[in-house]
């Protein structure tokens, strides 16, 4: 029977085990908690207790041990940002990068970047990885190379015509590399924005500061691209304005320099029978002015921010590949990896023995990569830290609040405590559920999430 499935989709064994959670004394305190970890689909369980005491008085405020909680526990989000692992909590990572982006390009008060932002020079720019060999495709116009025409959703898009002679070594290695392309990339920016401008470096650092947000993403080839807001300020951050010289043209022309000089490649040395390789970003940079609002040719803020977050939470596993490290090359295999991921992570483990330092193998699973996914230059906007700060002193705010304690200021308070980690995760039951109430949140932030997009839109057309 467990092998069946019930009118709800579910098995019959989770359809039993979801009624016995629900019928539970302590149902409504656990389903308060997994609101409150916005339905992680794999929670953290503590188990420990808090004592709140005036600090001058000596006087208990307040006592919480999880002695009182469902199953004595205390369940808290498991914060994984992939969206393969955990989509509640990952959907909460795309929300912060999505804030992330949006301040650096809209302004924010409560971060101290002002809405005159909107008026410095910014672009969104794509950079991409080069070829490794033909591939399957959608072509605008005709036929795949293969000579069919593949549908949307087709899993040979992005897989190796011939993989007897595709360089599978070269995504790994190249994707290996991305970060350090980057950082070159960026400094040859630099370099090639003061040329512009008749100045010398020192002269452009005390007259502009260059910032930009960025994400990872990996193409279905398994080649990992950079999608990236870059913006020009004065010297003293967003709150500075550029200097007269800085324009849109102006950045748009010295990235496209920058992308394709000398200076922006990453040189990785002979091994074995692998010879040295250069790496450089592919031919198809794309370069396009950000707008506050839509005109029927650029891009707007919103979109941009829309499109960082959506990446923000996918990692390789989108090319068919694993979510986490592996330990052999059997674990692709037995868990169902397609072939063209299957040969990129084989890739990984032959070459980490000739390049060592690159850690190829303890990446495999991200087919080389080892950068971080989303990252920012100092000054562009927030920091996740901060914007994870706003949320936990809302939060601390709201439970003063309930407990009576919002009249007294928090430095006279004194807080003990004591914790200890008893597991993870749910029941077969719990995961519905869970499941169930995270769709439920999402459903009814993304609502409010457009009211408030279209009154700050209102309010800034009116201004």
């Amino acid at each position: 029977m467990s092998g069946t499935s019930t009118a709800l989709g579910l098995a019959p064994d989770t359809l039993a085990d979801m009624l016995r959670v629900a019928g539970a004394p302590g149902f409504d305190r656990w389903q308060e908690q997994i609101k409150r970890t916005g339905g992680c689909a794999d929670p953290i369980h503590l188990t420990g207790w808090t004592l709140t005491k005036d600090r001058i008085t000596g006087e208990t405020l307040h006592r919480y041990s999880t002695d009182t909680e469902p199953g004595g526990r205390l369940r808290i989000a498991c914060g994984n940002r992939r969206a393969s692992r955990c989509p509640a909590c990952a959907w909460m990572y795309a929300g912060d990068t999505y804030h992330l982006i949006r301040a650096g390009l809209a302004g924010d008060d409560r971060y101290d970047i002002p809405a005159a932002v909107r008026e410095h020079p910014r672009v969104f720019a794509t950079f991409t990885a080069p070829s490794f060999g033909p591939v399957h495709n959608r072509p605008s116009r005709g036929r795949c190379r293969c000579g069919a025409r593949h549908a949307e959703d087709a899993p040979v898009l992005g897989t190796a015509l011939d993989p007897a002679t595709y360089d599978y070594a070269g995504t790994v290695l190249f994707n290996n590399h991305a970060g350090q392309l980057w950082h070159r990339f960026v400094k040859r920016l630099r370099r090639e924005i003061a040329a512009r401008a008749g100045l010398t470096q020192r002269e452009l650092a005390d007259a502009c500061r260059l910032s930009y947000g960025k994400v990872a993403e990996f193409q279905k080839r398994g080649a990992v691209h950079f999608h990236a807001v870059i913006r020009l300020d004065g010297p003293d951050g967003p709150e500075d304005p550029p200097p007269s010289w800085a324009s849109v043209g102006l950045l748009d022309d010295a990235i496209r320099a920058a992308a394709v000089h000398r200076y922006a490649t990453v040189s990785v040395p002979a091994a074995g029978d692998e010879l040295a390789r250069s790496f450089q970003w592919g031919r198809q940079l794309d370069v396009r002015p950000v707008k506050a609002f839509a005109d029927g040719s650029d891009i707007t803020e919103q979109a941009v921010a829309s499109y960082v977050a959506k990446y923000a939470t996918k990692a390789a596993e989108t090319t068919g590949t694993l979510d986490r490290p592996i330990g052999n090359l059997e674990a692709p295999v037995l868990l169902g990896v397609p072939d063209h991921a299957r040969r990129l992570i084989a890739a990984c483990f032959d070459l980490d023995p000739l390049y060592p330092d690159r850690r190829l193998r303890a990446w495999a699973h991200m087919l080389g990569f080892r950068g971080h996914f989303s990252s920012k230059s100092r000054r562009y906007s927030t920091t996740l830290g901060e914007l994870r700060q706003t949320r936990a002193d809302y939060r601390a705010a709201q439970e003063r609040d309930a407990r009576g304690l919002d009249d007294i200021e928090p430095d006279t308070v004194l807080v003990l405590a004591s914790w200890q980690y008893a597991g993870h995760g749910h029941t077969p039951g719990e995961s519905a559920l869970a499941a169930s109430i995270a769709r439920d949140l999402q459903q009814n932030r993304e609502t409010a999430r457009e009211a408030l997009h279209d009154q700050l839109e209102r309010e800034a057309t009116a201004a």
